[in-house]
């Protein structure tokens, strides 16, 4: 380009489409500024996905413009140029040189050039050396124009069932002695509104199933029946409030994530704050392709409720010592105890009905008096059975069963009113009744309950199970001989054969009498765990209430990035046979970096984040054959034990490994690690406390290091993936348990070894802040320009360059616009002093927004 004046120009370049049948321009995109040079090389191109309305006709006006101040963005035109899209598709280097010249098209200014680039292609000319590029003293400029080939990602069936509005930008990097090639992709899912729709239905079967319970659970004493009432009544309006959320999201249609600005909104409390898919495709022409994918999501947390009392982790641990002490006339239980009833009711309502399904499985098959079908239906009965025999015999049952009977009206009328007292402990003990129950009204033994009799039912079961057993066999070994009588020409074996009679009608009565002995196990053990739920209830009324509403939110936006993570991960990696091992062997890791300060309201969020990524734990994964082009996830289970199916194509799904195949459940091992970054965690490292920050961090790199023990007894190291810069993961996990252990301010060096971690365990990354749209962009693009340093031999004085680049024209800053209706970070200058080097943006592209 021509001089301006003295001075050498800070340029870049503005991209207009112009409308073959209407001529009109569009403003597309445009460049990165590129500082003090008349040669400037362009490092962010122009991307036209398949969907944009461009055609060989098409004609793309380049502005060149030189910005004199970046904050106010004041800019002189230097010159223009246009170039039919066709020309550059059929130009033989791919690449075309153009005049830039003045508004009426006289003089000439510069030249510019213009490459197609390719993503996934190694051609002559699009990978030139980069010395040779620079030493040219052109204006670069590159340009990818849609081709089938080009956006595989954005285009497949699998990425588009979950996946919606996505924003590409490229970039073209040096890298040693050749070009990087970059496509930066960030994608709204459908799952930001799916999963809590599931979730939140979910929820309503489950507590209306409660509520049936509690109506089932037969007379009680005035006392308990006043205590169960109270908790139908709060389980109702819970029902109905949930039913009333599901019914205003069912109205919401035409957008797939929920901005920053709607934070608070009660009508969207259990909907992810501004989720979002950010992946990066790098294509070198010395490497393998490689995809990078984080989740980028607002912090779990209940926003609408607010934090005046601190979040769930405080507030769950204060409310559990105030049921200890409360002054209601309750049992307590203990959190395990209470979770161990909802499994044992969730057992019932799973096996029973297979039981009974098996039991009709084996009369049919002997009807049909078929053998092998015979020795099938009895294993799988056989199983489910003595799995079911496993699930009661447990000591809260036995106990239950007795707090149960002292609560009824015939036993209330005979005890006596005075409080247990220490000569009736030893009694208590003699009864094994369950360690929790420690108040002055405890269930203390009564003479007149026979405990046998719960021996003897569940007993029953076993005993009318072997009896199918012994009788199933000896029918099995008559036939046997029978058949081979019939081989051998014997009289006498026939008749013996004959006189076993219709297999049916000898089963039938054995199989009525076991259908009858767990029906009334689980008439009993339902009745138990139900009062224990009782107890729950009636000690929290009305501040648990609230509280597992709180929870219940949390979780659902913990849920809906989680499940977003795990689709994308499986999807792209379908391919990858040492994963799938992985993953049916081991699990997963989901990996949480936040970015919240431990200061005010983001104290409160994280508490709230910290429970809502442990339950996590509670949810396992199964991928089923897709019977239909609906590829939504489908929930089942319940609050403590939630199974997300995933569906795959049959094609997709036949190549799976058979454990896959077959329906195994898949863990997921969710970790977080935290570090305030922003002024606000200045002034509580000075003056407050990060204690918190410190706990989270440190409880999560343990549970990091029992992933990769379970890991290596499981599998070898081998089947991970490689890194170009391929450290040993003991160093690694030293390293971060040294870094958490030092205490150091804002040591952001936590996240970056804790992302390498996770990485290199072929795990899902996840980063969040606040609201995923200042902090998160800053921490995102770091982490992607550090991966393609690293991995992929970004030249080293082009790191912070890139960096800015794709803070300023990048996808962040569009997710910034959409959140916020402003192209700008919401940061000031005062705050950035006190954030980290490498989290700073570059000039011009922060000021004031709103957050």
């Amino acid at each position: 380009m021509s001089a301006v004046r003295d001075r050498k120009p800070n340029a870049f370049v503005q991209i207009s489409a112009i409308s073959p049948m209407h001529q009109s321009v569009t403003r597309y995109s445009n460049t990165e500024i590129v500082l003090g040079t008349r040669d400037p090389l362009f490092l962010a191109g122009v991307t036209f996905p398949q969907e944009y309305p461009i055609y060989e006709e098409t004609r793309i006006k380049l502005t060149v413009y030189d910005v004199k101040d970046k904050s106010q963005e004041t800019r002189s035109f230097l010159g223009c140029t246009t170039f039919k899209v066709g020309d550059l598709l059929k130009s033989e280097e791919q690449k075309l040189t153009l005049s830039l010249r003045t508004l009426d098209g006289g003089k000439e200014v510069g030249i510019i050039e213009v490459s197609r680039m390719t993503m996934g292609e190694t051609e002559d000319g699009v990978t030139d050396n980069v010395t040779k590029e620079a030493q040219e003293q052109k204006c670069v400029l590159d340009c990818e124009c849609p081709s089938p080939g080009n956006a595989l990602e954005n285009n497949s069936p699998l990425f588009n069932a979950v996946f919606k509005n996505p924003i590409s930008k490229v970039y073209r990097f040096p890298a040693a002695d050749k070009w990087l090639y970059v496509r930066e992709q960030m994608a709204e899912s459908i799952l930001s509104f799916h999963i809590p729709k599931e979730l939140i239905s979910l929820f309503i079967k489950e507590d209306t199933s409660r509520i049936q319970e509690l109506k089932e659970l037969g007379e009680l004493s005035p006392h308990w029946d006043h205590l169960r009432q109270s908790a139908i009544s709060q389980y109702e309006q819970i029902v109905i409030a949930y039913q009333e959320t599901l019914a205003e999201l069912n109205k919401l249609t035409g957008s797939y994530f929920k901005p920053s600005c709607s934070r608070g909104e009660k009508t969207l409390e259990f909907i992810p704050v501004n989720l979002h898919l950010q992946r990066m495709h790098v294509h070198s022409p010395k490497h393998k392709d490689a995809v990078y994918d984080v989740i980028t999501v607002g912090a779990p947390a209940a926003h609408f409720q607010g934090f005046k009392s601190g979040g769930l982790r405080r507030l769950l641990s204060r409310y559990e010592a105030e049921k200890r002490n409360t002054g209601y006339q309750c049992i307590y239980y203990s959190t395990e105890h209470t979770e161990k009833a909802k499994e044992v009711l969730s057992s019932i309502n799973q096996l029973q009905p297979l039981i009974s399904s098996h039991a009709d499985l084996l009369l049919h098959s002997a009807q049909q008096q078929s053998s092998d079908s015979l020795k099938e239906s009895l294993k799988m009965l056989s199983e489910k059975t003595e799995e079911f025999v496993h699930a009661f015999k447990d000591q809260l049952v036995r106990s239950a069963l007795l707090a149960l009977y002292t609560a009824r009206p015939s036993c209330a009328n005979r005890r006596t009113s005075e409080p247990s007292n220490s000569e009736e402990k030893p009694e208590v003990q003699q009864m094994n009744c369950p360690p929790p129950v420690t108040r002055q009204d405890s269930i203390p033994h009564h003479s007149e309950y026979n405990e046998e009799e719960w021996d003897r039912a569940w007993a029953n079961v076993a005993m009318s199970l072997n009896c199918i057993i012994q009788l199933s066999d000896r029918l099995l070994e008559q036939d046997g001989h029978s058949k081979q009588s019939e081989t051998e020409g014997s009289v006498a074996d026939v008749i013996t054969s004959h006189n076993t009679g219709d297999w049916h009608e000898q089963l039938y009565p054995l199989v009525v009498t076991l259908k009858e002995c767990i029906e009334e196990v689980v008439e009993r053990a339902k009745k138990s765990m139900t009062f224990v739920l009782l107890q729950e209830a009636a000690c929290g009324l009305p501040q648990g209430v609230v509280l597992n509403q709180r929870r219940d939110m949390v979780f659902s936006q913990a849920l809906a990035g989680l499940v977003c993570g795990f689709i994308i991960k499986l999807y792209t990696s379908l391919q990858d046979q040492l994963f799938l091992l992985q993953l049916h062997t081991v699990g997963i890791v989901a990996q949480y970096e936040g970015l919240l300060s431990m200061y005010s309201d983001e104290i409160g969020m994280l508490e709230d984040m910290a429970v809502g990524i442990s339950d996590l734990k509670k949810v396992t994964f199964r991928v089923v054959e897709a019977t239909s082009d609906d590829l939504h996830p489908v929930l089942t289970g319940r609050r403590e034990c939630c199974t997300v199916e995933v569906k795959v194509p049959t094609q997709m799904f036949e190549q799976l490994p058979e454990e896959i195949k077959g329906g195994k459940l898949m863990k997921v091992y969710p970790i977080l690690f935290n570090v305030g970054i922003n002024e606000q965690q200045t002034l509580a490292e000075r003056f407050g406390n990060i204690s918190l920050q410190e706990s989270i961090n440190l409880e999560n790199l343990e549970l990091l290091q029992q992933y990769y023990k379970s890991f290596t007894e499981k599998l070898s190291p081998d089947s991970l993936p490689q890194f170009q810069t391929a450290t040993d993961l003991k160093e690694m996990f030293e390293n971060l348990q040294q870094n958490i252990d030092a205490k150091k301010k804002k040591n952001v060096e936590i996240l970056w070894l804790a992302a390498a971690i996770c990485r290199q365990l072929n795990g899902i990354r996840f980063t969040c802040c606040k609201s995923a749209k200042d902090r998160t962009s800053m921490s995102v693009t770091l982490e992607q320009c550090t991966i393609l340093r690293d991995e992929h031999e970004l030249h080293k004085d082009f790191f912070i360059r890139a960096l800015d680049c794709m803070r300023r024209e990048g996808c962040r800053i569009e997710n910034a616009q959409k959140n916020a209706k402003c192209r700008k970070y919401a940061f000031n200058m005062i705050q950035l002093m006190a954030f980290p080097k490498y989290y700073r943006p570059p000039e011009g592209t922060y000021g004031k927004s709103d957050t």
